[in-house]
């Protein structure tokens, strides 16, 4: 699908907004929920593609589950209730669902196979496949295992202790669950801190994790127990409004009930070291994950440098802070970033290929970009390549020009943000 955006080169954004549910912990509350004994409830799920088809994936695993809108009611009948499916497990363009499913059917005692759309069969699966087989896991796939469709037969685990190559937290999370149903305890070490959801979403189902900075430690038959879950504003999402507010001249916007993981808020720490102006009101202290009111006004930026701890923090919010960094002053610095090349996307590559085509002077680097601003950006033909955060992204690029911007596979953007264009829309001015 091909949109077209018109800006008259003044537009500003004001109001209030609620971002979409935190996608990262709607999967994992529809996954532990489907896992464990009894009912399971979800507020505030996200309706985007990515966490339907978690949803259909487990429906396809003999799981109940009834969603209408952003709640969600699982009746768990527990792990060993888990049928084989029939059919292929199809997880679209997800690549935390099958990152986890992996972990979660790794012990399973029958076969699946997993598949997902043309981006997922290029993103390679190896960094979980091979501490997953270490537990005694079968699994097989394209180019010995590094690529889906995927083969798992699971079942005999045994606990391990696996020092990841990368912070991600899909990699120990798929570990961890796999852990959950091995013999013995299995034990993820970490180069630098991945998000945490998975270890905050299992103590909420009743499982005991120890964790200790980079080292998280799970026993092995452990059971789940349903539970009430409260899913926040996805700060990923609201950082294209957070940027949006802070670059465009005369904007004030607040964001309500956005999630504020400690491991999630590096775009904040970003925007704010750039000299962004934003406040802070705590909205919620809910035992599983911490959410607050965000309000950004539209502030002179600086060029920063970015890498090293933080990049964990920030992964997904690159692509817009690039595009943050295009109208800060002086040089902007993303470095320690090689994650981005298995992405949805090469984000690395298709920032610079599409922020260039808009007039922004940046150049890629192996692990990352250096921008130099401000630049005076201009109407264009772009593509998000099927990239939801690349298209919202180029969104957002859009308010900052006059003229046509013509924005080509902007259906991906429905995969975190279905309403992403309605929300824009309602605060232009």
């Amino acid at each position: 699908m091909t949109i077209t955006l018109t800006s008259n080169g003044n537009i500003q954004l004001n109001g209030t907004i609620r971002v979409p549910g935190d996608k990262s912990i709607s999967h994992r509350a529809v996954m532990l929920g489907a896992m464990s004994e009894g009912q399971t409830k979800i507020f505030g799920l996200l309706t985007g593609d990515d966490c339907l088809n978690t949803i259909q994936c487990f429906r396809k695993l003999g799981v109940d589950i009834r969603q209408e809108g952003d709640y969600a009611e699982i009746n768990g009948l527990g792990f060993d209730k888990l049928q084989e499916p029939r059919e292929v497990l199809d997880v679209g363009n997800s690549g935390t669902t099958i990152r986890l499913m992996m972990g979660i059917l790794a012990g399973a005692p029958f076969h699946t196979c997993l598949t997902g759309d043309d981006s997922i069969t290029k993103r390679p699966m190896d960094r979980v496949a091979i501490p997953l087989k270490r537990m005694g896991a079968k699994i097989d796939g394209r180019h010995h295992g590094s690529f889906a469709p995927l083969s798992i037969r699971g079942g005999q685990l045994k606990g391990i202790e696996f020092v990841s190559p990368v912070a991600s937290a899909q990699v120990k999370s798929a570990v961890l669950l796999a852990g959950l149903h091995a013999e013995g305890s299995t034990t993820v070490i970490e180069p630098q801190l991945s998000r945490d959801h998975t270890e905050r979403m299992l103590a909420a189902f009743g499982c005991h994790v120890e964790t200790d900075h980079l080292t998280t430690t799970i026993k092995g038959m452990q059971s789940l127990k349903g539970t009430t879950i409260n899913v926040p504003g996805d700060i990923s999402s609201a950082a294209f409004f957070l940027v949006a507010a802070a670059i465009i001249p005369n904007s004030e916007l607040t964001i309500k009930n956005v999630g504020m993981n400690p491991t999630r808020t590096g775009i904040v720490d970003v925007l704010k070291e750039m000299g962004a102006n934003i406040s802070i009101k705590e909205s919620g202290r809910d035992e599983i994950e911490p959410s607050a009111d965000l309000t950004v006004q539209a502030s002179e930026l600086k060029g920063v440098e970015i890498g090293g701890e933080i990049i964990p923090r920030l992964i997904d919010e690159i692509p817009i802070i690039a595009l943050a960094a295009t109208q800060a002053n002086g040089k902007t610095v993303i470095r320690d970033a090689a994650e981005l090349k298995v992405k949805e996307t090469n984000r690395i590559d298709t920032v610079v290929q599409e922020l260039s085509k808009m007039g922004a002077n940046i150049e890629p680097v192996k692990d990352g970009m250096i921008i130099h601003g401000p630049s005076k950006l201009h109407a264009a033909a772009v593509d998000s390549h099927g990239d939801h955060r690349i298209g919202m992204m180029l969104a957002i690029a859009s308010c900052l020009t006059a003229g046509n911007t013509v924005i080509h596979n902007s259906e991906s953007i429905s995969i975190s943000y279905p309403n992403f264009f309605q929300h824009l829309n309602e605060l232009k001015l």
